[in-house]
């Protein structure tokens, strides 16, 4: 995950620039962060033919990042062109050469038409990643965060009027060249015209755009959260097994994974971190009965039992 940037950051000598951002002219883009995120939204740029610059702290998480999307690229590729290897070279060397790298976030969004952010899921971060990269972004750029749980928002609170108006979500599912799915997170202030423009950049990359209110949870897990936790509740008064719940709802729901399995996939620590901060001071949900802490859940992420990142959660890996 990229980390905080520091405040001392030097910035770029030019200002920003004037140019206008429109549905036509999105063609380079700068992902802040190399994890899975950020990769997969990177390598799913370059392959629509998008000039792409990843972003991260140290030239060791970037390698990471190139190496998951070429293993990524590679897999595409033999489907492609199952009995030609030079084919399947060709097609990942062709969409790697659209991708840059850098350490420097700041000259990385220079030339951006659009940033997406796709760091730590922590608010303060956010905000001051996004006040350095203001400075340094065109001014027409469209910034973007892929947060998953934080208000859009609250996240570009730090930045002018201007900026606002051009600041929206864009939250990817994991993995990102498989799941189909983006979310386009309208802020109050967001302009209309560029909610149009990120919604026929997200058709342009062949994914399916949906529409929402900067609300938490968006739409996906507005409706996911309080599944998987009325899931627990139900393991936790003994009603049936984790093994029944999710046979249940895959065989009586046609749900492709039942709902500890779903939980193991995302990762406890990561639902217990959302549902703990609606519950908290969640828009409309604080106090919500719903989104209450969970004991087998709390006991699990103390454990160290996260789900399939670690080896073990609901199940063992």
């Amino acid at each position: 995950m990229y980390s905080a940037i520091s405040k001392s950051a030097p910035l770029l000598a030019r200002g920003p620039s004037f140019s206008t951002t429109s549905m036509a002219s999105i063609s380079r883009i700068t992902v802040i962060g190399g994890g899975q995120m950020g990769s997969g939204i990177a390598q799913v740029a370059a392959t629509h033919k998008h000039e792409v610059t990843l972003v991260d702290v140290s030239q060791e998480a970037l390698d990471r990042g190139k190496a998951y999307m070429a293993k990524s690229l590679k897999r595409v590729a033999k489907k492609k062109h199952a009995e030609d290897e030079a084919a399947q070279s060709q097609f990942v060397a062709e969409i790697m050469s659209r991708v840059s790298l850098s350490t420097k976030p700041q000259e990385a969004v220079s030339r951006a038409d659009l940033v997406i952010e796709a760091i730590v899921e922590n608010l303060k971060v956010k905000q001051d990643l996004f006040a350095q990269l203001s400075k340094a972004a065109p001014q027409q750029a469209i910034l973007a965060s892929n947060t998953s749980s934080l208000p859009i928002g609250k996240i570009a609170e730090l930045l002018d009027s201007q900026r606002k108006q051009r600041f929206i979500g864009l939250h990817f599912f994991n993995p990102v060249p498989q799941m189909k799915l983006v979310e386009v997170v309208r802020t109050k202030e967001a302009d209309q015209e560029v909610v149009d423009s990120a919604v026929a950049w997200v058709k342009a990359i062949g994914k399916a755009p949906a529409v929402c209110k900067d609300t938490p949870g968006f739409i996906v897990n507005r409706l996911l959260l309080p599944y998987m936790m009325e899931a627990i509740r139900l393991l936790e008064r003994d009603v049936a097994s984790a093994q029944d719940i999710d046979t249940a709802m895959k065989l009586g729901a046609g749900y492709p994974m039942g709902p500890f399995e779903l939980c193991d996939y995302v990762g406890l620590d990561t639902i217990k971190f959302i549902v703990d901060g609606w519950h908290k001071d969640g828009e409309g949900l604080k106090g919500n009965p719903l989104f209450a802490s969970s004991t087998k859940l709390d006991e699990l992420v103390k454990q160290g039992r996260l789900g399939v990142k670690s080896g073990k959660g609901f199940y063992d890996y």
